[in-house]
């Protein structure tokens, strides 16, 4: 793909509103208090900020358990691509460090390569200034909702 196309793949894959501020296309429905509120976005570039509850809380202790580091990381990265019907194929993830009851978590993702309808994304998380978090996103943009896909129709046949 050649820098021209890929330019203009890029202005054509964000919807803006009236004030040209990015707005998010993906994940509408999510649960903000388990999975994280967006606290910027722009093209290619997501921060979200989860701050960690009981229902998180996997021992007495108050150590938050990891699946809601991976969601809310998972969600930062979906918005960072923010099409209506992305994906993911895979991840590569790294726990540094523990969270715990009451941590607010920040999360930053960026696009870093875009490939037709491939995207990976970096994403890391810290609580203060601790690096708690980071990963590589695979992602894949679908032409219809990944439950709509005719692979799944053929499934059911």
């Amino acid at each position: 793909m050649n820098e021209e196309n890929d330019k203009d793949l890029e202005l054509d894959d964000y919807r803006e509103d009236e004030q040209n501020s990015v707005v998010l296309n993906t994940h509408e429905n999510i649960n903000r208090d388990l999975c994280g509120e967006i606290m910027r976005i722009e093209q290619g570039y997501v921060e979200l900020r989860l701050t960690t509850s009981t229902e998180m809380v996997a021992d007495e202790q108050g150590l938050i358990h990891g699946g809601f580091i991976f969601g809310a990381a998972d969600f930062a990265a979906m918005a960072a691509v923010n099409e209506k019907n992305v994906v993911l194929v895979g991840s590569e993830s790294h726990f540094l460090s523990p969270v715990k009851f009451g941590d607010e978590v920040n999360f930053v993702a960026r696009v870093r390569h875009k490939e037709g309808r491939k995207r990976n994304v970096y994403v890391e998380a810290h609580v203060l200034d601790i690096k708690i978090f980071h990963g590589e996103f695979r992602t894949v943009i679908t032409e219809k909702h990944v439950l709509k896909l005719k692979l799944l129709d053929a499934e059911e046949s």
